[in-house]
């Protein structure tokens, strides 16, 4: 079983999942206002169905109503801390023409989302899963 992330686009009658091969991914994102990036660690568990887990994240600096939490320990200019929430059932990214797209880091190498699911302007659903036969595979 090959384990990974099912990306979809939330609007009714959206093109179906893109599986994309990525047992650990961070997630990574630059605030729109105050321009500071943040990053998010997660593995997939193996299961029935597969869980997503948080398993660290970290902020560059920190400003207005982006306070990182008490236990973050700042490192490199970096606030370290682990999240709240370590088992979110799916992420839903808001991903807007006005601001830049997350990315994906996978093995390294880092691409905006839009390498493997274009943006509609609205929400995009990341979930664990595993690559079943009827969802098309991303590169």
């Amino acid at each position: 079983m090959v384990l990974g992330i099912c990306l979809a686009l939330a609007a009714a009658g959206a093109a179906g999942p893109v599986f994309v091969a990525a047992p650990e991914f961070t997630l990574a994102w630059t605030h729109s206002i105050e321009k500071v990036r943040w990053e998010e660690d997660y593995r997939i568990q193996a299961g029935s169905p597969p869980v997503l887990l948080a398993t660290a994240a970290r902020v560059r600096g920190s400003a207005a109503g982006m306070e990182p939490p008490p236990d973050a320990r700042l490192e490199g200019g970096w606030y370290h801390y682990r999240p709240a929430e370590r088992m979110p059932g799916v992420l839903r990214l808001t991903r807007s023409e006005f601001t830049a797209d997350y990315e994906l880091c996978v093995r390294g190498e880092c691409h905006p989302m839009g390498r493997w699911l274009p943006s509609d302007g609205a929400l995009t659903l990341l979930r664990a899963c595993s690559a079943p036969a009827t969802v098309q595979s991303a590169p």
